[in-house]
């Protein structure tokens, strides 16, 4: 069946209920789950992603909050609201279809249908890469499985290093090495990653309240936040100034000392200046909001390692204490500047969602 007629397929066979609009059980589409009808308004099944996104646009969907319920055997339950796009919390992307970072090697083609591992793929053969600084045995880096020493404690803490996944317990290879939970990304190894399995980040999204003459600015009656961004200097992208949480290292720690370090360059920074911009980042830095915790959709991403993060929103509602800092760009970045937040905003990995779920924490602009 094209893929044409397909969606032509499941627009004719879209039925109308009080509480919900939904596709009726076909070949290419399972029975809906409709235990969120009541909540959201509007569910619908589809076996493709792109079907279920072309509905949007049918005169049929007036009300695009909506709740999908992906059933294919590729997909899992997805929320999206007030988006068309494709769900990140589902489907990484932008760890696929590409070069390797920092290198040449070229990824398989994974397609949306492939990247979950139940789904069979026999043509499947990605290239094995690990970078020559990873090779190389720096201190944040395992050793490679193949070696006889090489031992690890998965979905656990290994010593100082934590191996667990916030996505719950992963699965290991015939070799015996983590299995990206979210699915296929057309390369095998570790790529530039230090950690088999899970490596854990965090990052700090400190925000302020943009003013002009001293009052806030508005958009649509809502109040325009900003937040500190740093232009890394791999790649050229914008994106929050975090970093990798140290082995035996708190999540809290990680966020102080990267903002520190990448967006007020503190490493360079006099004694006297120093202490006083500690005593504030300190103070500044007790007390933060988890935005979120969990996989990132990450470009370094392979099939045996992967970025995971906990995001924390740092709040500076008066304007007099971080905001009032010079920022300087650390050694990782080439610049840094307050931006101000709205779904405009193209940043590196899964930053920009961070960005929009703050927004939504904040009650700021985001349109």
């Amino acid at each position: 069946m094209t893929h044409r007629n397909l969606k032509l397929l499941n627009l004719l066979s879209i039925s109308k209920n009080k509480n919900f609009v939904h596709c009726l059980p076909l070949k290419t589409c399972k029975p809906v789950h409709t235990r969120t009808a009541k909540l959201t308004g509007l569910i619908l099944c589809c076996n493709l992603w792109t079907t279920c996104a072309s509905l949007l646009s049918s005169p049929l969907v007036s009300n695009k909050s909506f709740f999908l319920e992906l059933t294919s055997p590729n997909r899992s339950m997805c929320a999206a609201v007030n988006s068309s796009s494709h769900c990140s919390n589902n489907l990484h992307v932008k760890c696929r279809n590409d070069t390797y970072p920092r290198s040449k090697v070229v990824r398989a083609k994974v397609p949306d249908d492939k990247v979950d591992w139940s789904v069979n793929f026999p043509e499947y053969a990605p290239v094995v890469y690990t970078s020559d600084s990873v090779k190389k045995k720096p201190e944040w880096a395992d050793d490679d499985y193949t070696e006889p020493n090489f031992s690890a404690k998965w979905n656990e803490i290994d010593g100082n290093v934590d191996r667990r996944s916030f996505l719950g317990k992963y699965d290991l290879t015939t070799e015996g090495i983590p299995i990206n939970p979210k699915g296929r990304t057309g390369i095998k190894g570790r790529g530039c990653l230090g950690r088999w399995g899970p490596n854990h980040a965090a990052d700090p999204i400190v925000t302020r309240w943009k003013m002009e003459d001293d009052k806030p600015v508005l958009k649509n009656g809502k109040r325009v936040a900003q937040f500190i961004s740093v232009q890394r200097k791999d790649n050229g992208q914008w994106a929050l100034p975090g970093g990798m949480v140290d082995p035996g290292e708190e999540v809290t720690e990680t966020v102080r000392r990267e903002f520190g370090e990448e967006a007020l360059d503190s490493m360079n920074l006099s004694g006297a200046e120093k202490e006083k911009m500690e005593a504030v980042i300190d103070e500044f830095f007790h007390n933060g909001t988890v935005i979120y915790k969990g996989y990132v959709d990450d470009p370094r991403n392979t099939d045996n390692a992967w970025m995971e993060t906990v995001a924390m929103n740092f709040h500076d509602d008066k304007g007099t204490g971080v905001a009032k800092f010079s920022l300087n760009a650390g050694s990782d970045a080439v610049g840094v500047q307050w931006l101000d937040i709205s779904k405009t905003l193209e940043l590196y990995a899964s930053h920009a969602d961070f960005i929009r779920r703050t927004a939504q924490h904040l009650d700021a602009y985001w349109e």
